[in-house]
């Protein structure tokens, strides 16, 4: 077994200030890391530039206790760079998570089991063997999506899902939270359902569920599934957790309001916005010429007039609400509702990462060579967790 020992963790704090606390986190310089009586060592598999493990360090910490990113791995090279920057990982692995276990599964849902017992192989088995406490994971979610019409629910990248048990397995880690969209419930592997008997035969207790970014106080609609295990130890259900964390949503202006008249720098990748058309540019000018907030049939391109269900492409931002989701695409007007609430573009980097959890102090910039390009930066923001998420995951991991 591994050296965490899971009996008596303190419990989760249930102190007023939350958005107060929640927006320290986002402003304030970082804290060092304090003595703590229990750390745990994490790795993080798929994890970009690390959205999750931002929210469960921060529900770790919030108990007196640590955290330290022992691994990461994943196949982009430039997203692990700042990972390991900003996590301070003792060692990150540029591969396929699949390539790093050596594991066969046979049978789905309920009847699934590992035809041997899973084992690290290469660099990953000198580096990670019985060393880690949690594995975090947000395996490909592409093939769940429903943006993905072609090929949803059967994508071969679905089937990297069940490389996350089969690691968990191999190294006895005690804790395993695994996010993904919503739709992931619904391929055609039945990779959920799968997963948590491939645990739960290996003596892990198993929940899952979707918890809403908003639903906990977020500013932005997004949500997740979450499958949570837990050695010997029941995880508090996810329904639970989203019940217990209840609060209002803040809005966007709590988000980014400080921002508002900060004069953006051209040399700053993270103030860096996306060149537009003409056409892009006569529909923002019309949404604040016009105090809109949705772009009107006739200035809309022939695929998304009449009743189409993307309505919110081209669209403004609303100050007083939550964000929709921030997706990879949050630099073009029209793959989404991205245009800012009070200013006649559409957000930065910078705005985004902040809607999406990232505190001030997180540097995507931390890149050997050429700083990040704007692609880069859409894609590691837009695919992160909101740090909220991974931090709701936690308290179910943990117990609340």
């Amino acid at each position: 077994m591994t050296q965490v020992e899971l009996e008596g963790l303190p419990q989760a704090s249930s102190a007023d200030g939350w958005a107060r606390d929640w927006h320290d986190f986002l402003r304030a310089p970082r804290k060092l890391a304090s003595r703590a009586p229990l750390t745990f060592r994490v790795l993080d598999l798929f994890g970009g530039v690390g959205g999750l493990a931002l929210g469960f360090e921060k529900a770790v910490t919030e108990r007196g206790l640590a955290v330290e990113a022992l691994g990461a791995i994943d196949i982009d090279g430039r997203a692990l760079e700042v990972y390991v920057a900003n996590h301070r990982t003792r060692s990150a692995l540029e591969a396929s998570a699949a390539s790093v276990v050596d594991f066969q599964v046979r049978g789905q849902g309920s009847e699934a089991r590992f035809l041997y017992q899973p084992e690290m192989v290469g660099r990953a088995s000198e580096e990670f063997t019985r060393q880690i406490d949690v594995v975090l994971a947000g395996p490909p979610c592409q093939g769940h999506s429903s943006l993905n019409n072609n090929t949803r629910g059967d994508d071969p990248r679905n089937r990297l899902y069940l490389t996350v048990p089969a690691v968990a397995v191999a190294l006895e880690a005690s804790i395993v939270i695994i996010e993904n969209v919503p739709g992931v419930v619904r391929s055609k592997g039945n990779v959920v359902d799968t997963a948590a008997a491939l645990l739960e035969k290996n003596d892990y207790e198993v929940v899952s569920g979707v918890l809403a970014a908003d639903a906990l106080g977020w500013p932005q609609t997004r949500k997740r599934n979450f499958l949570v295990a837990r050695r010997a130890h029941r995880p508090v259900p996810l329904e639970e957790v989203a019940l217990q964390l209840f609060r209002e949503p803040l809005s966007v202006s709590w988000a980014i309001g400080d921002l508002l008249d900060r004069e953006l720098d051209p040399a700053d990748p993270m103030d860096g916005l996306a060149e537009m058309s003409p056409e892009n540019l006569e529909r923002i000018r019309w949404l604040f010429e016009n105090d809109q907030y949705d772009t009107p049939n006739h200035l809309r391109p022939d695929c998304h007039k009449d009743g189409t269900t993307y309505g919110a492409v081209y669209g403004r931002m609303w100050w007083d609400k939550p964000a929709r989701t921030i997706t990879t695409g949050f630099l073009t007007a029209g793959r989404g509702r991205f245009v800012h609430p009070k200013l006649p573009r559409t957000l930065t980097p910078r705005e985004a990462a902040r809607i999406q959890g990232f505190p001030d102090w997180f540097d995507f910039c931390a890149v050997d060579g050429e700083p990040p390009t704007k692609r880069d930066l859409a894609r590691w923001i837009g695919n992160a967790v909101p740090s909220i998420l991974g931090h709701g995951a936690a308290q179910s991991a943990l117990g609340s």
